[in-house]
């Protein structure tokens, strides 16, 4: 009993010493322990979004847009088991065309109104106030889609490039102090293929291949000794990030989306650069000829030859 009582008291202590607790019975709030974090929730855009929403507000067309499926060829698994690429770019693509102002009817998902449509065949559908007794089938009432988008994500490529060091040091004894240091950067990209296709006829308008490359680091550092030949210090500080892949991903798509807009809507595919977030964009300042277009911008680069 002694034991415990010690366990439960250095428990406490350690939860007042890291800030929060456990507890074995529910708060107040129907909660045994606060969630931490409270970080507010913000617009989930890419530097793609300002352009988009600039053809909203100066070019548009009459035309209705629909997304049927953008799936993920690369068919990359996680180490726990996962796709490692989201599977959620079609509703991406869905965004990025309300955010540029565009029409849009529902296919990739009807299951509701295919049920309605179903009761309201069989008269079990009716509506609250109205006249009818049961709602009404009336033909022509769907609206449909002149263009579709089509795709997927066809490109993961893993550590296309990196960089770093890796070094450890140590006296020759056998008790010496022991001293760790490493700081690496690689380099992995993705690619997304879409398609641009009329719905009536059935012809591609258009088609695009982007890539975005995305960066991640880490650094560390540690040391390892031991103290009169019982003592041991054990310390290692380091820090890793990656730019975040789906993120990648919303801007190709949002990327994608653009191009094939400005094209229908006949208008320069620099007329919204300023809202990129860098020069260095195929739509920015620099890509301009003299005579004022925006130069094609390949998904891959050709290579120079001497």
């Amino acid at each position: 009993m002694k034991i415990i009582t010690q366990v439960k008291n250095l428990t406490v202590a350690s939860c007042l010493i890291i800030g929060g607790c456990i507890s074995p019975t529910a708060n107040d709030q129907g909660r045994y322990a606060d969630p931490i974090g409270g970080a507010p929730v913000i617009d989930n855009g890419t530097p793609y979004s300002a352009a988009l929403k600039c053809l909203a507000t100066n070019h548009n067309t009459a035309a209705k847009f629909t997304v049927a499926s953008i799936l993920d060829y690369t068919k990359k698994k996680d180490f726990e088991g996962g796709s490692k690429i989201t599977q959620g770019a079609a509703l991406m693509a869905m965004t990025a065309l309300n955010k540029a102002g565009a029409k849009l009817v529902e296919r990739l998902d009807t299951s509701v109104t295919d049920k309605d449509l179903k009761y309201a065949n069989n008269k079990l559908l009716g509506d609250a106030g109205s006249a009818d007794p049961f709602r009404k089938i009336h033909a022509g009432i769907i609206h449909g889609s002149d263009y579709f988008i089509t795709g997927g994500v066809t490109e993961l490529n893993h550590n296309i490039r990196s960089n770093g060091i890796d070094s450890f040091g140590n006296q020759t004894t056998r008790t010496g102090p022991k001293v760790m240091f490493k700081a690496k950067q690689y380099v992995m990209n993705v690619g997304l293929d879409l398609r641009l296709v009329n719905s009536k006829t059935l012809e591609v308008v258009d088609a695009i291949s982007y890539q975005k490359q995305i960066i991640g680091h880490e650094v560390g550092v540690g040391a390892f000794a031991f103290f009169g030949g019982t003592k041991i210090l054990d310390l290692g500080i380091g820090e890793k990030g990656l730019e975040p892949i789906q993120l990648a991903i919303r801007s190709v798509v949002e990327r994608g989306i653009y191009s094939m807009l400005t094209k229908l809507y006949n208008v320069q595919e620099n007329s919204c650069y300023r809202g990129f977030g860098s020069q260095k964009d195929v739509l920015g300042p620099n890509a301009q000829t003299q005579t004022g277009h925006v130069q094609a911008a390949p998904a891959y680069p050709a290579v120079h030859q001497s």
